[in-house]
């Protein structure tokens, strides 16, 4: 027989309860462990797709569905399926730096001068770190701050 009895791997979406994401994943991750009938590969939760985990299975939908019954925050699986190819931008880590460009206003999420705002002067891609100067400060100093030390509170002119 020349037919082909591999089991193609899908990609489900399951939605949860708002802010839930990383508890669900940990939750099905729970639940393989629990009954490793279960043929699932990968549980996803990106920090992009709010609402959502992505669970990779050589399951059927059905199967899916009964693994999260026992998932609190779990709500249900989308139906349908989808690939790895339409997924995989989620898959993908954004650099830090991304969105913030020479002008933008940001405030100082971490470090000796948390809680300050400051105008971005320079953005170095390649080291995802940023040069800004304080707002209130005296002296206009240039402070260098890792990208994902910042929050951006304005896109401001550039």
């Amino acid at each position: 027989m020349s037919m082909t009895s591999e089991i193609q791997t899908r990609v489900y979406a399951v939605k949860t309860t708002a802010k839930q994401e990383r508890a669900v994943a940990d939750g099905i991750y729970r639940a393989v462990l629990h009954d490793p009938s279960f043929k699932v590969k990968a549980v996803v939760a990106p920090d992009e797709l709010k609402g959502y985990v992505l669970v990779e299975a050589d399951e059927p939908h059905a199967r899916i569905a009964e693994l999260i019954e026992t998932v609190p925050s779990a709500r249900t699986v989308v139906p349908g399926e989808t690939s790895l190819a339409e997924v995989g931008h989620y898959l993908v880590p954004k650099p830090a730096v991304s969105g913030i460009d020479e002008g933008t206003i940001v405030e100082l999420i971490a470090g000796p001068f948390k809680g300050e705002k400051a105008v971005v002067k320079r953005v170095d891609s390649s080291k995802e770190e940023i040069t800004v100067e304080l707002y209130e400060a005296m002296v206009p100093i240039p402070i260098t701050v890792r990208g994902d030390n910042v929050r951006v509170i304005d896109r401001g002119e550039a």
